[in-house]
C-alpha cells in the first residue's frame, strides 16, 4: 500500500474527530471512482443498483491520484479513502482492488500500486481474481487475455469459487453504508 500523504497524516493529527463520510464515494469493477451525491444515493445501493446511483464518475487525473495514495482499510474489512483528517467510506461494486495485467504479467492495482499475485481464482462466470501482497481484487475486464495467458503458461494456477463468498473470504465490505446503517 502506498504510503499516505504528509498532509493527509497531518491533518488527522490537527483535527482527530471529524466524523467519517459514508456512501459518498463508489469504486466500480473497472477501477472508476464515484462521487455519489444525496440524489445518487437516495436512487439505490452502489452495487447492484440502478445506474444513475452510481453517481457521477471522476474524471480529475490529480483527485484520483490523491485518493489511490490514501486508499487503505480498516480492522473490519471496509475500505476508505483518508481525506485529510475526514475517513471516507468505499462503496464498492465487486472488490476493493481492481487489477491491470500487461504482458509480462506484472500487475498494478487500480490505484497505481504494483503487486505481487500470490494466488488466483476464477469464479462461476468466469471473472478472475488475484489475491496479492497488498489485497484482493478483480482482474480488469480488458486484461483477461493477459490473464487467461498467465493461466494458460501455468504462472497461475486458479482456484474457483463463489464470488458472492468473496467479501467473507477475503475479508472485506463490500458497503459500509449498508453496515453502518444495520448498527
Amino acid at each position: 500500500m502506498a504510503a499516505m500523504d504528509d498532509i493527509v497524516r497531518q491533518a488527522m493529527a490537527k483535527w482527530p474527530k471529524v466524523p467519517h463520510c459514508v456512501g459518498w464515494l463508489g469504486l466500480d469493477a473497472r477501477g472508476n471512482w464515484y462521487l455519489r451525491d444525496e440524489q445518487a444515493q437516495a436512487q439505490g445501493p452502489f452495487a447492484g443498483g440502478p445506474a444513475q446511483a452510481r453517481g457521477s464518475m471522476l474524471q480529475h487525473d490529480k483527485l484520483i491520484a490523491f485518493i489511490g495514495r490514501n486508499y487503505d482499510c480498516d480492522d473490519s474489512g471496509q475500505w476508505y479513502f483518508q481525506n485529510g483528517p475526514q475517513r471516507v467510506f468505499v462503496e464498492l461494486e465487486i472488490t476493493p482492488f481492481i487489477w491491470r495485467v500487461a504482458a509480462d504479467f506484472s500487475v498494478d492495482a487500480h490505484t497505481g500500486a504494483a503487486a505481487r499475485v500470490q494466488r488466483s481464482f476464477v469464479d462461476e462466470i468466469g471473472r478472475v481474481y488475484l489475491e496479492t501482497d497488498i489485497g484482493f481484487g478483480l482482474v480488469h475486464s480488458l486484461d483477461m487475455l493477459h490473464a487467461a495467458d498467465a493461466i494458460e503458461t501455468g504462472l497461475w494456477v486458479p482456484q474457483a469459487v463463489k464470488a458472492d463468498a468473496l467479501p467473507t473470504q477475503f475479508a472485506y465490505c463490500v458497503s459500509p453504508q449498508a453496515l453502518q446503517a444495520a448498527a
